[in-house]
């Protein structure tokens, strides 16, 4: 479905906000990975943001976005602090792990076999 434009602008301002709220509240680092905001969805009513979190070098993702989670309520009420200008409702966050970037390094991991196996075959031939 085609995001609108408001939804994309208010996609974009709720992405800058809340990379500035994860730093603030600490949260920008946890269980020793790099947290990020990969992307922010916004659903056409405005009501709910699908936020997608990139956790890079944690131990444990998942740990780590359960301690994310967990201080939602937090990262809400700074994010209403700091857009209440801007729109009437605050959205309903709901936080998703982005895995994205794993598919990539699986799919280049993929190549680099299908290279090494062809590079055998060819010197056998």
């Amino acid at each position: 479905m085609q995001e609108n434009k408001r939804q994309k602008q208010i996609a974009g301002l709720l992405s800058q906000e809340l990379a500035g709220i994860l730093q603030y509240l600490g949260l920008n680092i946890v269980e020793g990975g790099m947290v990020s905001i990969s992307s922010v969805k916004i659903t056409p009513d405005l009501l709910e943001a699908r936020i997608y979190l990139s956790i890079y070098n944690a131990a444990d993702r998942n740990v780590a976005l359960k301690k994310i989670e967990e201080r939602s309520w937090e990262i809400k009420k700074e994010l209403a602090a700091r857009v209440k200008h801007q729109l009437r409702r605050i959205p309903e966050l709901k936080i998703f792990l982005d895995d994205t970037l794993d598919q990539v390094f699986k799919m280049e991991e993929l190549f680099k076999q299908i290279k090494k196996d062809e590079e055998g075959e060819g010197e056998k031939g």
